[in-house]
């Protein structure tokens, strides 16, 4: 029934991580292969991993154990085929041991040396060395009993990685570990491939869960990873579930690969056939050559749209049309906007003229060859700062950092305006020893801008529907007085669609992309198009109905793959 499912598994989210994990429950449990009754039995290895250790401290190479305390039938999680015992982890090894750092922590590495293992080299699947340190060969003399050798298998013990377990190659040199890793070292390094696969299986890592320690960190005890109940077979048997194991591990590689080449070539298919949409040069073509392209992409709707990213992906191709005027028709009768922007202008000279707002400076004109794409008979290319009147930031006093209680006021977050929708539960709370600054609270319909954000969501835009009271922005959000004969919900497309991303990522100052900054004369000469009012309004209105589309197909897929998921969990425990 599992090899039938596969492609469920595979398809699931997380479905792989959960075929892995069945894998691995499935060989300590020794299910995944069967037993032969000509196998020398566990009763038999243990007598042999005995006599070892007592070779080994009559050579006095390791000290006397301690007699281990006998397993209760009670502690017993499951049963174990005929010729396996259940034993602790001690009674298999000659060393079990946490490392330690060296006096002076980071400041003792070196260039080159003895290498330093550290929580963060320890994977399941090996060890990983490209960022090891390194310690001094004199510091390596000192730390005699945390020596790794060949075979050896290293499990950490704090922190986030907690319970991850690596096999040390045979072909490994030296190494010393830190304290946040143990060295499990075997009687018989025979054990330690099947050992390994106990270790990393739900068996074990659900004791860790069960048994760690600590407040601020996570913490497995030596001496509780050493009561550790482990299942062991005869060793002919540990040999055949460790190679099962492996090629089961290999068909998850590929169905794993095969998920990720699928997802990458079905992004690039929904990029390809969106990006068709947007390829004509003028809406004259809306009825021809757009509408084939948009066609085909509906006649396979449910198969390109059947992952968040492809609604995104189509969200903001609904974007580029509506700034493209490819969304909806033009109307002659509409008013140009070439009207429009006369009228605009003659409003700003009446409020300068009044004392109310300043005179603006002139902006530097958009070359032909400057503007990002043709725009449709009637449109103007135009910049952010021919369409509002004035722009300020606001105040960034330093607050507390939970969100404002009633009655309180509070100081926007950038987060708040991020994400194309205003958040008021965005803001820290002002201080009580702080007057509020009334002349920077939203405002209903207010425009908000980011002026400093990640790369990606720098100068992101948003209007406030209905402001909640006593929230101030701050000085990283820029509010700019939209002119009242401009559609400030049009205005708010244009600045978050892909033309403006590009003004703003070449544009913006900084050294990294996780925090960009943009002056407001970058904002106020982000480039327009610009359709006449009536035009606007009908934009607005369309894109609004295919954002609700979307959303709600957002909500569908994430219902259908939740069902999946619990398909997944369900066919994996019922295997189990």
């Amino acid at each position: 029934m599992l090899l039938s499912n596969l492609d469920l598994l595979a398809t699931a989210p997380g479905g792989v991580a959960r075929l892995r994990e069945l894998i691995l429950t499935l060989a300590v449990q020794g299910k995944l292969v069967p037993q032969d009754p000509s196998d020398e039995p566990a009763s038999g290895l243990l007598k042999k991993i005995r006599a070892e250790k007592d070779r080994l401290i009559a050579k006095g190479k390791i000290k006397r154990d301690k007699p281990l305390a006998e397993i209760a039938e009670e502690e017993k999680p499951f049963e174990l085929p005929q010729g396996w015992e259940w034993v602790r982890l001690n009674s298999l090894l000659q060393k079990i041991g946490a490392g330690s750092t060296p006096l002076g922590g980071r400041e003792v590495y070196v260039p080159s040396g003895v290498k330093f293992l550290r929580s963060q080299n320890v994977w399941d699947d090996g060890l990983r060395l490209d960022a090891v340190a390194y310690i001094k060969l004199a510091t390596h003399a000192k730390m005699a009993g945390t020596v790794v050798v060949a075979n050896d298998l290293l499990f950490n013990i704090t922190g986030a990685s907690i319970g991850r377990c690596a096999v040390v190659p045979s072909d490994f040199d030296e190494a010393n570990v830190s304290q946040h890793v143990t060295i499990v070292r075997t009687a018989l390094p025979a054990l330690n491939a099947f050992l390994h696969k106990v270790l990393v299986s739900r068996h074990v890592q659900q004791a860790v869960m069960d048994v760690q320690v600590g407040v601020s960190r996570e913490g497995l005890s030596i001496a509780k990873l050493g009561q550790f109940l482990i299942p062991l077979p005869p060793l002919a048997e540990q040999s055949r579930i460790v190679t099962r194991v492996e090629e089961l591990m290999r068909l998850c590689d590929a169905l794993e690969a095969k998920g990720q080449l699928a997802a990458t070539a079905h992004a690039q298919l929904v990029s390809t056939l969106l990006a068709t949409l947007t390829e004509s040069e003028t809406p004259a073509q809306l009825t021809d050559e757009l509408s084939k392209n948009w066609h085909r992409i509906a006649t396979h709707f449910d198969l390109l749209l059947d992952s968040p990213e492809a609604v995104d992906a189509l969200e903001q191709t609904i974007l580029q049309l509506a700034v493209r005027g490819l969304l909806v028709p033009q109307d002659p009768k509409d008013e140009p906007a070439s009207a429009l922007l006369k009228k605009i202008r003659a409003e700003k000279d009446k409020l300068i003229a009044e004392g109310k707002i300043k005179r603006d400076k002139p902006l530097p004109p958009i070359a032909e060859d400057q503007q990002p794409f043709a725009l449709p008979s009637g449109w103007e290319w135009t910049q952010t700062g021919y369409m509002v009147n004035d722009s300020e930031a606001g105040w960034s006093p330093t607050c507390i950092g939970s969100p404002r209680r009633s009655g309180h006021w509070g100081v926007l977050k950038v987060s708040a305006v991020s994400w194309g929708a205003f958040d008021a539960n965005a803001n820290k709370e002002l201080p009580a020893d702080l007057a509020p600054r009334p002349e920077y609270e939203v405002q209903d319909g207010d425009f908000l801008l980011s002026r400093a954000n990640t790369e990606e969501l720098v100068a992101r835009s948003v209007v406030v529907g209905t402001a909640e009271p006593k929230l101030m922005l701050s000085d990283k959000i820029i509010r700019l007085e939209v002119s009242s004969l401009m559609n400030r919900d049009f205005l708010n497309l244009c600045n978050n669609a892909n033309h403006a991303r590009v003004h703003y990522i070449a544009n913006a100052s900084g050294t990294s992309s996780s925090m960009k900054n943009v002056s407001r004369e970058v904002v106020l000469r982000t480039p327009i198009p610009l359709p006449p009012l009536a035009e606007q309004s009908r934009i607005v209105t369309r894109v609004a109905q295919l954002r609700r589309l979307c959303a709600d197909l957002r909500q569908r897929l994430s219902a259908s793959q939740s069902t999946q998921a619990h398909l997944a969990q369900a066919l994996v425990e019922n295997v189990a």
